[in-house]
């Protein structure tokens, strides 16, 4: 097999393998982090799976939840704002 012929095979291989992990569903890349986990790998390799193990829930990718800012009233509820979108005909 020839130098080239495996090189393209490698690039292959690792996008494949990154567009299924990134289409994977987050529960099905919990399980398959958690047991990769259990292996011997660089920490380069352990960082992905370290943040696959995070809850990716409601709050996983908004910055203020914990900010004093906006909690605004004594008993952490946070009020809604809903705004009407102007129609243009």
């Amino acid at each position: 097999m020839a130098m080239q012929q495996l090189v393209v095979m490698v690039v292959v291989l690792a996008c494949g393998t990154y567009a299924a992990w990134t289409l994977m569903p987050a529960g099905a890349r919990r399980a398959i982090a958690s047991r990769m986990l259990k292996w011997p790998l660089p920490a380069r390799l352990q960082q992905p799976l370290l943040k696959a193990l995070k809850p990716a829930g409601a709050c996983g990718g908004c910055d203020s939840c914990g900010d004093e800012k906006a909690a605004s009233t004594s008993n952490g509820v946070k009020p809604i704002r809903i705004h009407r979108m102007q129609r243009t005909r």
